[in-house]
């Protein structure tokens, strides 16, 4: 997507999208969201995580008049037994099913904002670096969906080219980030859609979200603004 200042983003299924950093948007690029159709974003950060940095472009809040932001985080942060796997933050697909099975109410609660916001508009999900966070949501959209293996690896794929191409311009943004050039890149990225793919594939989303409390209703909802129609 080429709303101004947006980092990292690009449509996932449906009306649902996905980026970075909501700070990174300028005014110019939430009028252009809008346009696109965006009612809600959802914060899928800590509530630690959400605020503007010194160079943030300064946009009114009337920018996004009309755009409701929802937090709806996909972790408990500082939770020790996902720190044991995962480090300080989720930054590999392989730590997916941990999240998932240590975090079933948070993503549940999640796919429950999609559904309250489903019938308002678009619906554009946002992390910090727009990858891993909001690579797993997506995964569960597409796989939703009814997306393809290719199609759901080349999802998490184009979402590490897109911070990578952000750390190349403008600098990670700390000490456990950095720039990967092409031939450390290609093969990071081919092992990792492989493993978003296996990930999801084994979660059985649909399953998983019902049997952890989402209604019926909601995650008719959640599909048909994914484009998958309904669940009945």
């Amino acid at each position: 997507m080429d709303w101004d200042g947006a980092v990292n983003a690009w449509h996932v299924s449906g009306g649902i999208y996905r980026m970075g950093r909501r700070e990174w948007l300028t005014e110019t690029g939430w009028k252009q969201a809008f346009d696109d159709g965006v009612r809600t974003v959802v914060d899928l950060r800590n509530a630690g995580e959400g605020r503007r940095r010194d160079n943030d472009p300064a946009v009114p809040a009337a920018a996004w008049a009309g755009i409701e932001v929802v937090q709806a985080p996909t972790e408990e942060p500082g939770d020790p037994r996902f720190t044991a796997v995962a480090g300080p933050y989720l930054n590999d697909p392989a730590h997916y099913a941990e999240n998932a099975r240590l975090f079933p109410e948070k993503l549940v609660s999640v796919f429950r904002a999609i559904a309250v916001a489903a019938p308002k508009g678009n619906v554009l999900l946002h992390c910090a670096a727009g990858r891993d966070r909001s690579g797993l949501v997506a995964a569960m959209v597409q796989d939703l969906a009814g997306d393809s293996d290719e199609e759901i690896a080349e999802g998490y794929r184009r979402a590490v080219r897109g911070i990578n191409e952000r750390y190349r311009t403008h600098g990670p943004p700390h000490s456990r980030e950095r720039y990967l050039a092409e031939p450390e890149l290609a093969p990071l990225l081919e092992q990792r859609g492989r493993a978003v793919v296996a990930f999801v594939r084994g979660l059985d989303t649909r399953g998983y979200l019902l049997a952890n409390g989402l209604t019926t209703t909601e995650l008719d909802a959640v599909l048909a603004l994914s484009g998958a129609g309904v669940a009945r």
